[in-house]
């Protein structure tokens, strides 16, 4: 059973590849339907007066992939940053700077998924409201995705959303790095690792890229 939060101590011996190994065997033990128990009274108690997550996930705001449920992670485990289409903007880099340089996380997973249906409208050129410029962070994923798949350039084609949930989420790691000097020396200096991952809706597997 999972009743003893993280702390500070427990954290700095952590290291970026210790925690990315442990959410994955998280996911695993999630799909084979193992999940851990939690004492949640407990790990509230625990963390009142303070959180040392190991990671930050930034992931889609889709309902079908609550983050901490399917890497098996409980109550100041991780801190996840949530936006439709998983990218990166000021706020979102802000949080991301928060949590690994203020808050000691080791590692930045960022998490796309299948069949996004933020990643279908960019693809589509949706054009409503706000969600027009939202959409725009996810184009440049599309443009790549459209040299590099035959067929259809829209939602249509399974095999050209697939690859541009991937890209989007490749593009958006290396716009953290050009973005983020924090991030970049903190990974540069071996304090973090920054990563990425898609998720599987049918499978309920993370596979990294």
């Amino acid at each position: 059973m999972k009743n003893t939060a993280i702390t500070k101590d427990v954290q700095s011996k952590m290291t970026p590849d210790s925690v990315l190994k442990d959410l994955l065997e998280g996911n695993k033990r999630f799909t084979n339907g193992n999940s851990e128990s939690t004492d949640n009274s407990a790990l509230i108690n625990q963390t009142t007066g303070g959180q040392f997550p190991k990671a930050v996930v930034l992931s889609c705001i889709d309902s079908r992939v609550p983050v901490e449920t399917v890497l098996d992670q409980a109550i100041g485990d991780v801190f996840v940053a949530r936006v439709a289409g998983n990218f990166e903007n000021t706020d979102i880099l802000g949080s991301l700077e928060y949590s690994c340089k203020a808050a000691g996380s080791k590692l930045v997973l960022v998490l796309g998924h299948e069949s996004c249906g933020a990643v279908k409208a960019a693809c589509d050129g949706v054009e409503l409201g706000n969600i027009t410029s939202m959409l725009e962070n996810i184009m440049p994923a599309v443009r790549k995705s459209a040299d590099e798949v035959e067929g259809a350039a829209d939602s249509s084609n399974s095999e050209f959303v697939a690859k541009t949930v991937e890209n989007n989420v490749k593009l958006t790691i290396d716009r953290i790095r050009e973005k983020s000097q924090i991030l970049k020396e903190m990974e540069d200096n071996g304090e973090i690792k920054i990563v990425g991952g898609v998720y599987s809706l049918h499978s309920g597997k993370v596979v990294m890229l």
